[in-house]
């Protein structure tokens, strides 16, 4: 079986990298295809593959400067020749998902969500302090076609796999589409507890718009607490000049930087609205409890504390966090200030448990069958969507 994975770009190692990794374990000889790939930035399974890329990696400063790009996305994506494969499966957020496929090539998107860009966080990512007049005219100028493109170019896909429910759902309202669910994976083999607690609280997250660190860092300024953020991006110098002393902002780090301080914080900080998540399930492998905001895929991976039974017991038996349900800093820091009180009701058995269920080995083995079974469904004439 000749076999093409797509993936939208190659610039680090995040939670879709991740996914990517196991379909490069799946399958080895595949030629990957994607928009860029910042060279040794990938973990080796991925850097060792025959990787494509398009006429987007030729362009200037791109490493820093390609999601302004956004509006040629789709011309770069169709660009590809994956005539003569057997199997296309693409892993994506944005425009992989809309590569042009033969009639006779099964094509499989598992989808991470429909292009936030275009349609939730439009404001977010291209408002007027985050691009520049010229990005906003040109992007705003093709914003209907970039929806038009989207949802036509969707029909393209024969079988939709979601990360969660609420993408699913997504894919649903956005494509009139059904997707089937499969969770992305935690590697629970790398991340395991270490029953330690240095009393900081922790963030592990790309500074981005939509992953609303600036939430934290002001709800930790106000309360005091020591809180440690790993990761970078386009709002670090915003978010260097907002913390206060109390807050200390790590950059990128490797995974095993990342690991140990799972081990040792005393709980994980989750303020944005995820697609799914695969850092709250990290923090559970080590044992660790989280404070989310109660929306979107958070709600699929933490099991909160119920303050309303009355027995401690009961009420801690299944907790792997709890939830804030204002996207605020007050809301934040006031939840914060309870996890203090209600901290030793969190057992870190029960916390690593609900992490093993979405580990590694079992997403690997459901996404094989998966595959397998619908490639036989396809072959057999009976696998129209």
């Amino acid at each position: 079986m000749k076999v093409a994975l797509v993936h939208d770009w190659l610039t680090g190692m995040r939670g879709g990298e991740k996914v990517l990794e196991v379909f490069c374990e799946l399958f080895p000889d595949a030629h990957l295809y994607t928009l860029l790939h910042n060279k040794g930035s990938l973990c080796n399974t991925i850097e060792r593959m025959d990787i494509r890329t398009s006429f987007i990696q030729k362009l200037p400063l791109i490493k820093k400067k390609y999601r302004h790009l956004l509006p040629i996305f789709p011309t770069a994506i169709e660009r590809f020749d994956l005539r003569g494969y057997d199997l296309v499966l693409s892993s994506s957020h944005c425009v992989a998902k809309g590569v042009v496929t033969s009639a006779d090539t099964l094509h499989i998107c598992y989808c991470f969500t429909p292009m936030r860009y275009i349609w939730d966080l439009y404001n977010l990512y291209f408002g007027k302090e985050r691009a520049s007049m010229m990005t906003r005219l040109a992007t705003s100028l093709v914003l209907n076609y970039l929806r038009k493109w989207d949802v036509t170019n969707c029909k393209r896909v024969d079988r939709f796999v979601g990360i969660s429910k609420y993408i699913v759902e997504r894919i649903k309202r956005n494509y009139n589409r059904d997707a089937d669910l499969i969770y992305p994976p935690v590697d629970c083999s790398y991340f395991k507890p270490g029953l330690s607690n240095e009393g900081f609280y922790l963030m592990v997250s790309p500074l981005a718009p939509n992953k609303r660190v600036d939430i934290a860092v002001e709800a930790f300024n106000k309360i005091n607490l020591p809180l440690i953020v790993i990761g970078s991006g386009q709002d670090e110098k915003k978010l260097e000049k907002m913390a206060g002393k109390n807050i200390k902002l790590m950059g990128w780090q490797s995974d095993e930087v990342v690991r140990e301080h799972y081990v040792n914080c005393k709980a994980l900080i989750f303020p944005g609205v995820e697609d799914f998540g695969i850092v709250p399930l990290e923090a559970q492998a080590c044992g660790k409890p989280v404070i989310a905001y109660g929306v979107g895929g958070a709600l699929e991976t933490i099991v909160p504390l119920d303050e309303n039974m009355n027995d401690e017991t009961e009420r801690s038996s299944h907790a792997t966090g709890m939830f804030f349900y204002e996207q605020t800093p007050e809301s934040l820091s006031q939840t914060v200030i309870r996890f203090e009180e209600v901290l030793d009701l969190f057992n870190w058995q029960v916390i690593r448990k609900n992490a093993e269920s979405f580990d590694r080995t079992i997403f690997k083995e459901k996404i094989k069958k998966y595959i397998e079974k619908e490639f036989n469904k396809f072959k057999s004439g009976n696998g129209a969507s």
